[in-house]
């Protein structure tokens, strides 16, 4: 199926994502962190915006709905059930395995807890696409600030079990910061080293790195990686728990 994916910056560092199957004429925004460059994003192509997919409560990620509904009043606003109260207003609560629809676009949620306790991510399967929030990053994943780092060690390896050929959408442009720091804990992971220098060139032609793929992340990214002795040896845990790997990855990315 012929489908549209549109990028772009808003706030500082949030993406604003764009998914538009045209035979529908059906459009969603995926989270909504500012209703201003998403609604000047939908009117340059002149897309009428039917869903706001959201995947977590955080403000960054949220406090765009109101905007976009005030110009599309009949889109339909999904999130997780778990955070409903906390989000407000949505039109369809969801949570594991639930299945949705963007036009001809046929998903289904995958619970991904962990940065927050109802984080969710979307996936389209036959497209080969999923939506993260702030699960997981290109060469990073998000802070444990609702559930232990076990929750979220499980979530990442819930998403890194999808076909490698998946693209993967995140919420934050964090990409360049995340290289160096994988790379200070996995010094000798030669297609780490390479994509760290494509994500430098990317960024200082004002690129994105996103999408990225479950493929290149498991290749390249710490978090998914705490199973390897060369990276459980960096951080002076060989033969450890991959738990308990993860969670010292993650304390030192939080100190960095």
């Amino acid at each position: 199926m012929a489908l549209h994916i549109h990028q772009f910056i808003c706030l500082k560092d949030n993406f604003g994502v764009l998914v538009h199957d045209p035979e529908a004429r059906s459009t969603a925004a995926i989270d909504a962190p500012d209703a201003a460059p998403i609604l000047a994003a939908l009117a340059a192509r002149e897309w009428t915006l039917t869903d706001i997919l959201l995947t977590h409560h955080h403000p960054d990620h949220v406090q765009g709905v109101a905007g976009l509904k005030a110009r599309f009043p009949r889109a339909r606003v999904t999130g997780p059930a778990r955070e409903a109260a906390k989000i407000g207003g949505l039109d369809r609560l969801v949570g594991e395995d639930d299945e949705f629809a963007v036009g001809a676009l046929e998903g289904r949620v995958i619970e991904v807890p962990g940065h927050t306790s109802g984080h969710v991510a979307y996936y389209f399967e036959e497209e080969d696409l999923v939506f993260v929030g702030d699960t997981m990053f290109s060469l990073g994943c998000g802070r444990a600030f609702e559930e232990p780092p076990q929750v979220l060690f499980h979530s990442l390896m819930r998403l890194a079990a999808l076909p490698g050929e998946t693209e993967v959408y995140c919420g934050h442009e964090y990409t360049l910061a995340n290289a160096k720091f994988a790379l200070g804990v996995d010094p000798l992971n030669g297609i780490l080293r390479e994509r760290a220098e494509d994500v430098a060139k990317l960024r200082a032609a004002g690129e994105y790195t996103l999408p990225t793929t479950i493929a290149l992340e498991c290749a390249t990214n710490p978090f998914l990686r705490a199973e390897e002795p060369e990276v459980q040896a960096s951080v002076g845990l060989p033969d450890a728990d991959p738990v308990a790997v993860f969670a010292e990855l993650r304390d030192r990315k939080n100190r960095a």
